[in-house]
């Protein structure tokens, strides 16, 4: 299967301005790539990238002032399978799990596991450790949240999306990522590509979040807010929480102009023909 995907993003600041995005495709997916990235900025700026801490790959530049488009288009092999289940694989006691985990059970700007730990412990500490403890959370947040984009709000928290019980992706992902940290399952946050392939078409596409969970001797993909597998996820960047993954940061004032984001199933490796 052949997946097209890229974003055109319009800004507009008052003065020269700092950005950095991390709106780049993980590493292990670079041999899938059929035609490479083509990116670019009208007008056309200087860009250099680097890695953050988590191992995510940063571009940063200086728009200048006024509108500042930026624009991305890629097309990537993957196997059209769905997520992987797999319900016997075990939670790992913390004593045990690998010292590069620990950080994904503290808690974090938007998962507050204070404030959510004797909730969680309340709610599944009587289910079963491992997959299903996981699968429990998700079938939590998956209810307790009802998905809205008028209700969108970049502040808000896991316990907050607890309490509003309506949001976004991202809501469902910090709620289920808070509750699982809450039972000493290792959870990060994952932004990247979702398309509704597979599915029927529901939202106006944008960016995705999800999240992965240690088990057993590896990550795993979980999604709260669609709750079932999918085909064709990319992932773009991991973190402790949306804020560690932002897809554009400017040091400065901006107005976002445009945001177009699409992914969707091609017949051949090109950039030819419309974005739908």
């Amino acid at each position: 299967m052949l997946i097209r995907f890229g974003y055109e993003i319009v800004i507009n600041c008052w003065s020269s301005t700092p950005i950095v995005t991390e709106l780049s495709i993980e590493d292990k997916r670079h041999p899938d790539v059929r035609v490479p990235e083509v990116f670019f900025t009208d007008p056309d700026v200087e860009n250099s990238t680097y890695r953050d801490v988590f191992g995510n790959l940063c571009r940063r530049f200086i728009a200048p002032p006024g509108n500042l488009m930026i624009r991305s288009d890629c097309v990537i092999e993957d196997s059209g399978e769905v997520d992987v289940i797999s319900p016997d694989v075990e939670q790992i006691q913390v004593s045990s799990l690998p010292d590069d985990t620990l950080l994904y059970l503290m808690g974090s700007r938007y998962c507050e596991t204070d404030r959510l730990s004797q909730t969680a412990w309340n709610l599944f500490g009587h289910t079963t450790p491992g997959w299903a403890r996981v699968q429990a959370i998700c079938d939590f947040a998956n209810q307790r949240i009802a998905f809205d984009y008028q209700n969108a709000r970049a502040t808000r928290t896991a316990y907050e999306a607890y309490e509003d019980q309506t949001g976004v992706c991202r809501d469902f992902a910090h709620l289920a990522i808070a509750l699982c940290r809450c039972m000493n399952i290792p959870a990060r946050y994952v932004n990247g590509y979702l398309g509704d392939i597979g599915v029927p078409i529901r939202d106006p596409m944008d960016f995705s979040a999800w999240m992965e969970v240690y088990l057993g001797d590896r990550w795993w993909t979980f999604d709260p807010r669609n709750n079932i597998p999918r085909i064709g996820r990319i992932a773009l960047a991991r973190g402790r929480d949306a804020a560690d993954v932002a897809m554009l940061t400017s040091f400065g004032s901006h107005i976002l102009n445009r945001f177009t984001v699409w992914t969707f199933e091609v017949d051949t490796p090109s950039l030819d023909g419309p974005i739908r």
